[in-house]
């Protein structure tokens, strides 16, 4: 080859000055990541026409881009932010099913979070809502690189409170009564009461569930403020309470159950827009603003379940069960995604590539300008190319681990190739009428062509030149896949239970009320919450 023209190479230099302008030259952008809980790739308006009750996020698409092939990392919660805040997969982090109240463990501290990666790099962190990936003494996330916390330790779910809003079954309030503490009923926590974090410190146990979202709204925009005033670059990890039941009790209450759900969704929606208000009134064009899922809908709370949109898993449910939240089916983990950067990203587009949740680290840590960590292998890839427009190429395979409803949790036995979707494992979680579809293993590999068949209705024939061609290509990549997770630098998480590990602010009151029962206290006022209570790691 001849040595190129100087015209040449400023040609050249001029096109990575471009390349690199949305990092370099306009310093170290904001992010806040916003996660929605249970939600359904059909609830949002820009995706499915019969959903009216997102007004906001339909204008963050507006003025962002959608993304309509994203996908979460697991189909179910502590998997999926495990991922989410690692770039890398259960089979990796260790995180391959939901831990509990009484967990002793968390994610594992030698996987390393965005977090750390940011604060490091002189960002102010902050998260806002849901953790589940461990409450117990360093797995807290006051101690995984964010410094400051405000929110729940699990899901909302899994602690009484005097408001427990709308459920399937219902759940009853609290206990004022020992003896009433020693009612078990199906489904439901009662021991417990749910409690409120603010960094170590529990400032409301029960917590008011009918107020929790207009409070995270209040911190989000606190910390939001509380960090530009400081001249930090920040990063927000908001992980909402919405659509997760119980769903709130709106005023006055809904006639039916889709109401109910509409309005929740409709809450979430509002929460969301006022974000984004609040962060461009912070210098529009500085932050990068990133809304998904964590899974799909979980289809057994019925009219309390989001919309799937096309993605019924018709396959699976003429068998029985769910093809939703803890499966392997689209509707398990293709989940709403839109990404709003004014003046960087491009506004009123729709990018098919074939993206994740496990491509945030990544790809935040590059708009950062800092390195990833070392001695280990990502899941996820920086898609910043695909975010500013200049590709619509993602994944060329990406893999969807086992999330509760067949196959042992967190192995990979379902895997993507562009179009095809291959599966190893099928079986249903439960459905609205009690049916659970049974596991059943596929050796050759079920495969269905999502162009043809978004639906997964009709698996290839494997007789067919279609199957025959795709076989070895997805053979490759699945064996490959393996290996390339057998080699790497693997954790494991501790999955122990310790009673002594529940978040309790005051063991000797019951369900650990942080006031006497009955006391006007025992909900607190805002302005008194920030008072320190006991200590709970």
């Amino acid at each position: 080859m001849g040595t190129p023209s100087p015209r040449a190479v400023l040609v050249l230099a001029a096109a990575l000055a471009g390349l690199l302008a949305p990092r370099a030259a306009y310093g170290q952008p904001n992010f806040i990541v916003i996660l929605a809980d249970d939600v359904g790739w059909g609830d949002l308006g820009a995706n499915w026409a019969e959903t009216k009750e997102t007004p906001h996020l339909d204008e963050l698409a507006a003025e962002g881009t959608r993304f309509v092939d994203f996908h979460s990392a697991a189909s179910t919660c502590s998997p999926s932010r495990a991922s989410l805040l690692t770039g890398r997969l259960g089979a990796r982090n260790g995180v391959t099913h939901n831990f509990a109240v009484t967990s002793v463990g968390g994610l594992p501290l030698n996987e390393t979070t965005l977090a750390e990666v940011l604060q490091e790099a002189g960002y102010s962190t902050g998260a806002i809502g849901k953790w589940h990936l461990g409450h117990h003494g360093h797995h807290h996330p006051s101690f995984r690189g964010f410094d400051y916390y405000f929110g729940i330790p699990y899901s909302h779910d899994m602690g009484c409170t005097d408001t427990p809003g709308y459920n399937l079954p219902p759940c009853p309030p609290c206990p004022r009564h020992g003896a009433a503490a020693r009612i078990a009923r199906k489904d439901c926590y009662t021991e417990v009461a749910l409690p409120l974090f603010e960094n170590i410190t529990i400032v409301q146990q029960p917590v008011n569930l009918s107020s929790l979202a207009a409070r995270y709204a209040e911190e989000a925009a606190r910390f939001i403020r509380r960090a530009s005033n400081s001249g930090r670059p920040f990063f927000l990890y908001l992980a909402l309470a919405h659509m997760h039941v119980p769903l709130g009790v709106p005023s006055p209450p809904p006639a039916s159950g889709r109401g109910i759900y509409g309005a929740a969704l409709s809450e979430m929606d509002a929460l969301v827009g006022w974000i984004k208000r609040v962060a461009d009134s912070h210098g529009k064009g500085n932050t990068l603003l990133w809304f998904a899922g964590d899974n799909g809908p979980w289809a057994q709370k019925c009219e309390l379940a989001g919309r799937l949109g096309p993605f019924v898993g018709a396959w699976q449910r003429q068998r029985g069960g769910s093809s939703a939240k803890q499966t392997t089916w689209e509707g398990g983990h293709r989940v709403p995604a839109l990404v709003y950067w004014p003046g960087r990203i491009p506004a009123k587009r729709t990018s098919h590539a074939l993206l994740s949740t496990l491509d945030i680290f990544p790809t935040l840590v590059a708009l950062a300008g800092v390195a990833l960590p070392p001695n280990r292998r990502f899941d996820g890839l920086d898609v910043s190319p695909v975010l500013f427009g200049w590709s619509d190429v993602g994944h060329k395979v990406l893999l969807h681990p086992n999330s509760g409803a067949a196959g042992k949790d967190g192995e990979i036995e379902t895997l993507r190739l562009a179009q095809y979707k291959a599966f190893y494992t099928t079986g249903g979680a439960m459905a609205c009428d009690g049916s659970i579809g049974p596991a059943e293993h596929h050796q050759p590999p079920l495969i269905f062509n999502l162009d043809r068949d978004i639906q997964e209705q009709e698996p290839l024939d494997l007789a067919s030149r279609e199957y025959q061609a795709v076989l070895p290509a997805i053979s490759r990549a699945y064996a490959q896949a393996l290996e390339d997770i057998a080699t790497d630098n693997v954790s494991v998480a501790d999955y122990s239970k310790d009673p002594a590990a529940t978040p309790c602010c005051n063991a000797q009151h019951v369900a650990c009320r942080c006031q006497a029962p009955g006391s006007h206290a025992a909900v607190l006022d805002p302005r008194t919450e920030r008072r320190a209570t006991r200590l709970c790691l």
